[in-house]
């Protein structure tokens, strides 16, 4: 069995984890750190996993006990955690915060459907953010073919629990509710990484992404809406994206137009493809939480021990 650490625990991605963690036929959780919950049950805070366990917050870190770790605290802090936590020889590292994704400090970029290799082979993973694995994972089939040549358009919509667990104004349910507004237009914090990874894999300058976020009035999922020029036929399209994604253990190619109840509470993405005139228009869906963090960093851990791909995150879909 392998034992796992959380640090972070409180928060909307942590409590996914522990969820999937806890139902996990290879692994046992150690230990679960929250500096303010200490001492309180875990299902005081997830409330969704009473009767599952009794385990209680821990102040203490015990990292030579586990085998592998999930840091889940805030953009910015993993750094500062390893100034403070020299890390033992042989420990594995998930992290869901952005610091790492730039794959310094020898971390791979946890992105299994492109680089499931490395991943396999390191011991410290950078989780990619939420949107950037729903956008990424609309292009890099193109980006492959070296088929991003004219400006891309992207306009995804998110859920409130991207926003945090913490309250925020635009947060609240009494503004959210019936209500849509955009964000960070042009200069969302993923563009860094998107753009990245995709030069990367066409090995080529990119052109222009032009990112605009959207806060929806629901509680999870992305909804992420791509075009772009292209001179593949619909056809085409399909049979590259399916020959890029034959491999994957959860990204799928519908031959139908895609929605949210398809993939939330689950780790999978869908895409579905169609093509207007000469622009192709990719829609991409996800679940913010599973796909875009916590079960993407428990389907890295798989890979990093040599486990089964999809062990512990067959998930159902809430279809209705």
């Amino acid at each position: 069995m392998i034992k796992a650490g959380i640090i972070g625990g409180a928060g909307y991605t942590a409590g996914e984890l522990i969820r999937i963690l806890l139902n996990h036929p290879g692994v046992e959780l150690g230990f679960v750190h929250s500096e303010s919950n200490a001492g309180n049950r875990l299902s005081d805070v997830h409330e969704g996993i009473f009767g599952d366990t009794d385990m209680c917050f821990t102040d203490s870190v015990d990292l030579g006990g586990v085998d592998v770790l999930f840091l889940c605290s805030a953009h910015g802090k993993s750094r500062g955690f390893w100034e403070e936590h020299p890390a033992p020889a042989g420990l594995r590292v998930v992290d869901l915060a952005q610091d790492f994704r730039d794959e310094s400090d020898g971390y791979v970029y946890g992105l299994p459907e492109w680089q499931r290799g490395k991943i396999a082979n390191s011991r410290k993973v950078a989780n990619p953010g939420c949107f950037a694995t729903a956008i990424q994972l609309a292009l890099l089939p193109l980006a492959s073919a070296g088929l991003l040549t004219s400006e891309v358009e992207v306009t995804a919509i998110t859920g409130s629990t991207g926003a945090g667990v913490k309250p925020s104004a635009t947060g609240h349910f009494s503004w959210r509710n019936n209500n849509i507004s955009t964000y960070k237009t042009f200069e969302h914090q993923h563009l860094l990484e998107i753009r990245r990874n995709l030069a990367a894999v066409q090995g080529d300058a990119l052109p222009a992404i032009n990112f605009v976020p959207v806060r929806g009035d629901f509680t999870r999922g992305i909804f992420a809406s791509v075009y772009t020029d292209c001179d593949l036929s619909e056809e085409g399209a399909f049979e590259l994206y399916e020959e890029f994604y034959k491999g994957a253990a959860f990204t799928f190619v519908s031959p139908r137009p895609v929605d949210l109840k398809q993939v939330v509470n689950t780790n999978k993405c869908l895409v579905s493809l169609e093509k207007h005139g000469g622009k192709l228009v990719i829609s991409s869906v996800i679940d913010n939480l599973l796909k875009g963090a916590s079960g993407q960093a428990v389907q890295n851990m798989n890979l990093i021990f040599g486990l089964p791909e999809d062990m512990g995150l067959r998930l159902k879909a809430s279809a209705f």
